[in-house]
């Protein structure tokens, strides 16, 4: 016999405490009675007040006894009295189904998961009807679909909707999670049951500590299997149409397999390679092909095994896309070999005459022409006229010397010529909102300003300035471009992966602020920077973008990744249990204690309270008495 709910200590203290105040209520009456006399007229009033005297004499102690006794039966339903040993009574349990990514792939004729639901089915059968069990799904995350429950309607309906996920397993989380429960949650900790393949990397296998009350029931699952470990995408530094592919494969068998592989993009091939890998090998292969629409790219393992779902990634590629730069100027050749210097920038110059004022697309560059309507499209404004200048011309000046560039605007970056000699040059007085990118001694000679549309003022003409054989004229120029239009410079890198800890390896130590990791549908990621190493973790599969500056990096992480090796624990228990050793020897009686109770307290006020003193009344009635006529 012991109690579930309370211990000794606390079951007498709390019992000690009723039965004292039930005691006192039946000592310390001091309610006033009422008489009912026929007159008042044969009273005298007394010379001193009476004396009243508290009852030291319990009036009706049988009522007394049976309220105690109900109060009894009532604490020990809640304490949960059970009859038998407190070593054998109902414990909880945790139920870890694997649905990783490899829990979808097919042993024998059915799908592992599959298989799983019944084993862990079939364990649920094991365990006494008291014990209660919460089920844990495991993947890359370990994510609970009940709390301790002891329903098994409840129980049975979360394992059978359980499916494989697309991330690898993470035992160590999984496991870590359990115990938690368990240490908090728990009335008596039972099992930690893990149902599944348990395929983890060979990493995480030596680094997984197995708890004591484990029991792994595995699941079969295939030995041998070759899949795509990753695929990437970017484009060439040295021709930006030209897109570099590479491709990775991994043999996970015990043997040696040959593994073909085809790259097809918008259905037409790009290439195709036969891997040779030995057991545990990982190979790569690299791929070059030239285009600038956009389209699907396609890598597939042309051989059939267990586990399919990574013998295929697709890549969705953007289109190489040229900004339209219209040129209007009485003396285009000057400007011609700068502007098509610039990669992703297609130039079009036309004389003043043809100026179109409704162009709202692209860039548009006035060389020293001002026109009646300022175009609709960001604008570079080489040397205007004074009078028509967007940026108010404060003076002329001769032999002007470049003094310093804005660095830490994008319009100046890179930008380190100084000292050169600018022989007529315009000098602006900026407005509130304007950005002095470049000046001199005597004042501004560029300004640009941010407003819809952009505009950049120069107030000299690099080229007839003496600058046309300098870098910096190009490098102003695309940084006014980039500045305008973000996309023309930016470089794409695209990889195919699988959910988790994503680690990227910037190019140079970026500002944080200036990163943004989002999700396909716009929400931010958090992330941690160190040096020139980025890392995010997603959970879920789907496209995350990394934006760097001019690089974007978009990883579709779709890719499932099957662990390396089967995670044998050694010193723990394994398969079903037999079902005798688990029977409870403890009986549950709480509910007839409480029904004890209260039929106690019902009788009490039946005797001795309200309704008897009802029942004596009603029975006390003087029967009527027939009229007689007096006489």
């Amino acid at each position: 016999m012991f109690f579930l709910n309370l211990s000794l200590p606390e079951f007498l203290a709390i019992l000690g405490s009723l039965s004292g105040v039930v005691v006192a209520l039946y000592l310390l009456d001091r309610m006033r009675k009422k008489h009912t006399v026929s007159t008042l007229r044969f009273f005298e009033l007394a010379e001193k007040p009476p004396v009243l005297k508290h009852r030291r004499k319990l009036q009706q102690p049988w009522s007394l006894v049976l309220q105690l006794i109900s109060m009894l039966l009532l604490l020990l339903a809640i304490a949960q009295l059970r009859f038998g040993s407190p070593a054998r009574s109902s414990r909880d349990h945790v139920l870890i189904l694997d649905t990783s990514a490899w829990m979808g792939g097919r042993s024998g004729q059915a799908r592992m998961i599959d298989q799983a639901r019944a084993a862990a089915r079939n364990y649920l059968r094991m365990l006494p009807s008291s014990d209660r069990v919460m089920v844990l799904r495991a993947d890359v995350l370990a994510t609970p679909a009940t709390v301790f429950e002891s329903d098994r309607l409840k129980i049975q309906q979360a394992i059978d909707q359980t499916q494989p996920g697309a991330g690898p397993l993470n035992i160590q989380q999984a496991l870590q999670f359990a115990q938690q429960a368990q240490k908090i949650h728990a009335q008596r900790a039972g099992e930690i049951v893990l149902v599944g393949a348990a395929r983890i990397s060979s990493d995480e296998a030596s680094q997984v500590n197995a708890p004591a009350n484990l029991r792994v029931i595995a699941v079969p699952s295939p030995a041998e299997h070759v899949g795509l470990r990753k695929v990437s995408v970017r484009r060439s530094p040295e021709d930006p149409e030209t897109w570099e592919v590479f491709v990775a494969v991994k043999n996970y068998g015990s043997r040696s397999r040959s593994a073909p592989l085809g790259v097809q993009f918008g259905g037409g091939p790009v290439g195709t390679h036969r891997f040779e890998l030995k057991p545990g090998a990982e190979e790569n292969a690299a791929f070059r092909f030239k285009t600038r629409a956009a389209g699907w790219l396609e890598a597939r393992l042309l051989m059939q095994d267990a586990f399919a779902q990574d013998h295929r990634a697709i890549l969705e590629l953007p289109a190489r896309r040229l900004v339209p730069v219209t040129v209007y100027s009485a003396e285009p050749e000057l400007l011609r070999p700068v502007l098509n210097s610039i990669p992703g920038v297609q130039a079009t110059f036309q004389p003043v005459s043809n100026y179109d004022p409704k162009i709202q697309s692209g860039i548009v560059v006035l060389d020293r022409f001002a026109p009646s309507a300022p175009p609709q499209a960001e604008t570079i404004w080489v040397e205007p006229p004074p009078d028509k200048s967007p940026v108010p011309v404060a003076s002329s000046g001769k032999q002007v010397k470049l003094k310093s560039w804005r660095l830490d605007h994008p319009l100046g970056a890179g930008l380190r010529a100084k000292d050169s000699e600018i022989a007529n040059a315009e000098l602006f007085r900026p407005g509130p909102g304007d950005t002095v990118v470049a000046e001199s001694d005597a004042g501004p000679l560029i300004v640009a300003r941010q407003a819809k549309p952009k505009i950049v003022v120069l107030g000299f003409h690099p080229v007839r300035a003496g600058m046309k054989y300098e870098l910096t004229t190009p490098l102003m120029f695309a940084n006014m471009i980039r500045w305008m239009a973000p996309d023309t410079f930016r470089t794409w890198e695209l990889t195919a992966g699988t959910v988790g800890t994503v680690q990227v390896d910037l190019e140079s130590e970026a500002d944080p602020s200036t990163i943004h990791v989002q999700t396909e549908d716009g929400l931010a990621l958090p992330f941690t920077l160190e040096g020139r190493t980025l890392r995010f973790f997603t959970g879920a599969s789907g496209i995350v973008r990394v934006l760097t500056g001019d690089r974007e990096l978009v990883y579709s992480l779709t890719l499932p990744q099957p662990g390396d090796v089967v995670w044998k624990p050694a010193n723990v228990r394994h398969g079903l249990p037999g079902r005798a050793p688990y029977e409870p020897a403890s009986k549950d009686i709480w509910q007839w204690l409480a029904l004890l109770g209260g039929l106690g307290l019902v009788a009490d006020w039946i005797l001795f309270g309200r309704m008897r003193k009802g029942l004596v009344a009603a029975a006390q009635v003087m029967p009527r008495l027939p009229w007689r006529k007096a006489s």
